[in-house]
């Protein structure tokens, strides 16, 4: 028995690996598509990039995959960008970034998963969330001031990220998570890269207004519906009023 469990352990492990690969694949297509396909120009694809790199994508994966996104040779991405507006259990909002190549078999599978949450269907609820520019990096002078890189950097706004949070931020780094207006995502990336922050995220995201406080079995009860919902091939990022 214990053979048996320990080779479905590494069949999930497997699984798990193989769609955080094709997840990653698919940001390098979004950003080439978004943002073009030279790294050094699109720090979203740099970003990318970088966490392929260090999941292992082999270079052919990573090449082939920016000039589908870019559209350039033979292969070219159709891509739609699909938002579903909803709740999660105990009236959490949520909003679900999706990128499908068919939207007209995502979009069931979403309401699925809605209703899976007791959701009864999803609703409107941007007005709940500021639409802004996300940059996440980390620094290796661990006495390196945040908001000093921050107002020099043109973030709006800065605070403090560690490993725990993302688990690309090195544990002996200085983490940051920079919030900018949704145009200047590309110039605060550019400043951080030249002044020794490595970027691990660049994009435009969602911020809620307001955060709900849960007892822990109720935050144990959304964990297991947004991490439904991050598990679909599909969905790009869940964004959840929620800490």
């Amino acid at each position: 028995m214990g053979r048996q469990w320990l080779q479905a352990k590494r069949e999930v492990a497997s699984l798990k690996k193989s769609q955080a690969t094709g997840k990653i694949v698919k940001e390098i297509m979004v950003a080439a598509k978004m943002g073009g396909a030279d790294p050094s120009l699109n720090a979203r694809l740099h970003a990318a990039v970088e966490k392929a790199r260090k999941e292992s994508v082999n270079r052919e994966a990573i090449e082939r995959a920016i000039k589908k996104g870019a559209g350039i040779g033979q292969e070219k991405v159709v891509m739609e960008h699909v938002t579903f507006e909803g709740y999660a259990p105990h009236k959490v909002p949520v909003i679900v970034e999706v990128y499908t190549d068919n939207s007209n078999r995502t979009a069931p599978e979403i309401r699925i998963l809605f209703r899976k949450g007791q959701l009864g269907g999803a609703g409107s609820n941007r007005f709940l969330f500021d639409f802004v520019g996300l940059v996440e990096a980390h620094h290796p002078d661990a006495a390196i001031d945040r908001e000093t890189a921050a107002i020099e950097a043109g973030a709006n706004e800065v605070e403090s990220l560690t490993y725990e949070q993302n688990d690309d931020i090195p544990h002996d780094a200085t983490g940051a998570r920079f919030i900018t207006d949704p145009t200047a995502v590309h110039t605060v990336s550019k400043w951080l890269a030249q002044n020794g922050w490595t970027i691990v995220t660049s994009e435009l995201g969602y911020i809620a207004k307001t955060h709900l406080q849960l007892t822990d079995e109720q935050g144990a009860e959304v964990g297991e519906f947004l991490q439904a919902l991050e598990d679909h091939d599909d969905v790009h990022r869940v964004w959840a009023a929620v800490k």
